[in-house]
């Protein structure tokens, strides 16, 4: 329990994604009452929506233009092989 807290809390150990270990969620007020398996379930779907953190997107998406450039350059260079060959 967080100190100054008094909340319904569900904790996940098993996040089931590949960036996240744990996981604390705060349950809201007209929630409490509902069965914990059920707000268990709801975080696993929450969870399980989860993306990549933005860092680790940003670098990602460096590879992935690096890679459309050096593709689209190859075939620029291929293009222009061709090319010359015919005329």
């Amino acid at each position: 329990m967080i100190k100054g807290i008094n909340h319904t809390m569900i904790e996940l150990n098993e996040t089931g994604n590949e960036y996240y270990e744990r996981a604390l969620l705060i349950v809201r007020p007209e929630y409490a009452s509902v069965q914990r398996a059920v707000l268990e379930d709801e975080a696993r779907r929450l969870l399980s929506e989860l993306d990549a953190p933005s860092a680790v997107k940003v670098r990602k998406n460096k590879w992935k233009g690096l890679l459309h450039t050096l593709v689209a350059a190859g075939a620029g260079c291929l293009l222009t092989l061709l090319f010359g060959m015919i005329f």
